[in-house]
């Protein structure tokens, strides 16, 4: 068939090609097989289809394929697979697909796959998990049980301890240089607690003013608790000593809020307010602002205080925390005095108005 290049083969439609097997096909390229339709392949089995690479299959929609088992398709890597919409691969099952590699299989859309039940898939997830992969019970090691482990942990009932030094600085400002403190510690569990705070100015190698206070903290809701207790003042003047009771909590947008009232011998009354917030530029770099304010029911002379708002003070502290339980600071605190206590300072030569420039350190265990 070495002559049968460019023949046109028009009129081979319906022709007896049962004597073709073995034929040599290798002049059939190029060949227009456009009259192929309808013929009958049954003696194709076996034929060389080596030389079929970049045959015009378009016209072989609707080919019996049954006798196509067992055929060699080792050459149909770069086969336009365009016209096989709706092929029946029935026959399919057993071909031996490992030279399909690179197929054009866009046009495969609808196709049967019926007979691709049986056909070995390689594994699709890459084998046995890592050694380091959690547990399937995500326990992580922790055991289970009524005491201890993670039982423990999520008992609202258990108790622990916190110390915290929000500020154990040195200051200069206009009034002199000196030391402040700023500190709290609490024992206890998730609704009640022993708390203890305690602050203070200490200038001129002694102590100007401080206090301490111990409260039992009940928790009433989320973010905020009740205090009750007592407050005791030192420092320059009488000591005094005071019932206390106050609130405390997280407000929304996180802002620390604190405000105390206080009760104390011959019909003395105070009050403090206080709030702070945090201010991340990133996971370690901090700016504390922080306010506070004091009141006094009546004028008490001896410790130079006069009633009604007595001062008020707004700080800047920004932090580096090397670690969460250990972070220096530098700041600035603006401090002023109002009212009575304002007369006070007037009358011992001092400002009324203060600008501190401090540097400290916070610590927390």
């Amino acid at each position: 068939m070495k002559g049968m290049q460019g023949m046109d083969h028009g009129s081979m439609q319906g022709m007896d090609h049962g004597s073709m097997q073995g034929m040599d096909h290798s002049s059939m390229q190029g060949m227009d097989h456009g009259s192929m339709q309808g013929m009958d392949h049954g003696s194709m089995q076996g034929m060389d289809h080596g030389s079929m690479q970049g045959m015009d299959h378009g016209s072989m929609q609707g080919m019996d394929h049954s006798s196509m088992q067992g055929m060699d398709h080792g050459s149909m890597q770069r086969m336009d697979y365009s016209s096989m919409q709706g092929m029946d691969h029935g026959a399919l099952q057993g071909m031996d697909h490992g030279s399909m590699q690179g197929m054009d299989h866009s046009s495969m859309q609808g196709m049967d796959h019926g007979a691709m039940k049986g056909m070995t898939m390689g594994p699709m997830q890459g084998g046995s998990p890592p050694p380091d992969a959690r547990d399937p019970d995500y326990s992580a090691g922790v055991g289970y049980g009524p005491k201890g482990g993670i039982h423990e942990a999520m008992d609202d009932n258990a108790s622990f301890a916190k110390v915290l030094v929000d500020q154990l600085e040195a200051f200069n400002g206009k009034g002199g240089d000196g030391q402040q403190w700023e500190m709290q510690a609490y024992y206890g569990n998730d609704y009640d607690k022993l708390w203890v705070r305690t602050e203070g100015e200490r200038s001129g190698g002694k102590l100007e003013d401080g206090d301490i206070e111990a409260f039992w903290n009940h928790t009433v809701a989320t973010f905020w608790s009740t205090q009750l207790g007592v407050r005791s003042d030192a420092g320059e003047g009488p000591n005094r000593q005071w019932a206390a009771f106050g609130i405390e909590g997280l407000a929304p947008y996180w802002f620390e809020l604190e405000a105390t009232g206080y009760v104390g011998p011959s019909g003395r009354t105070a009050a403090r307010f206080r709030a702070e917030y945090e201010l991340f530029f990133t996971q370690r770099l901090i700016l504390q602002p922080e306010f506070e304010a004091n009141a006094y029911g009546k004028d008490d002379p001896g410790r130079r205080l006069g009633s009604g708002l007595s001062n008020a003070s707004l700080g800047l502290r920004l932090r580096y925390e090397f670690h969460r339980q250990f972070a220096p600071y530098v700041g600035v605190v603006w401090t002023r005095r109002f009212g009575g206590t304002a007369d006070f300072a007037r009358q011992d030569g001092q400002g009324l108005f203060d600008r501190q420039w401090v540097a400290g350190v916070r610590i927390w265990f």
